[in-house]
């Protein structure tokens, strides 16, 4: 029986560390695999992501121009017309209603929500408040007898 004092990780699972600098014997001692002194030899050495031996950066000599919308753009949290249909019996569905039934969840609960038209919708639901739809799922829900709502 599996008890506290007798637990015991899986063959393999562990592997020990490779002990750096600690003598002659170990394999790793005198310059602990770092080679011949230099700046990479040293603690904290190193140079920063980008740094060409102190000629201008790459990225700094390329011509930048043009505007780009990817800071600004809105994502949606994504639910599907057949995750709406397995988990909504009728009714109305709510951003509110669809995190409590697990649809929304993680940072989705927070995004503005999007339905797409994936799946069929048999049952007439009335959506209440929702961000966005699909042209798809906008033609589905209506053809199901449902209503689209924004109060």
């Amino acid at each position: 029986m599996l008890k506290l004092n007798n637990l015991q990780s899986p063959k393999g699972a562990h592997r020990n560390i490779k002990r750096i600098g600690r003598g002659q014997g170990s394999g790793q001692g005198t310059q602990a695999g770092k080679g011949h002194k230099g700046q990479k030899a040293r603690s904290g050495g190193g140079v920063r992501t980008g740094f060409i031996g102190g000629a201008m950066p790459l990225y700094m000599r390329l011509p930048k121009r043009g505007f780009s919308n990817a800071p600004f753009k809105t994502v949606y949290g994504i639910v599907n017309l057949d995750q709406i249909e397995a988990k909504f019996d009728g009714g109305e569905v709510t951003k509110e209603a669809l995190i409590e039934k697990g649809l929304l969840s993680g940072i989705n609960k927070r995004r503005p929500v999007k339905v797409l038209g994936n799946g069929e919708l048999k049952t007439a639901l009335t959506f209440v408040n929702i961000d966005k739809f699909s042209k798809t799922a906008t033609e589905l829900i209506t053809k199901a007898g449902g209503k689209i709502e924004n109060k």
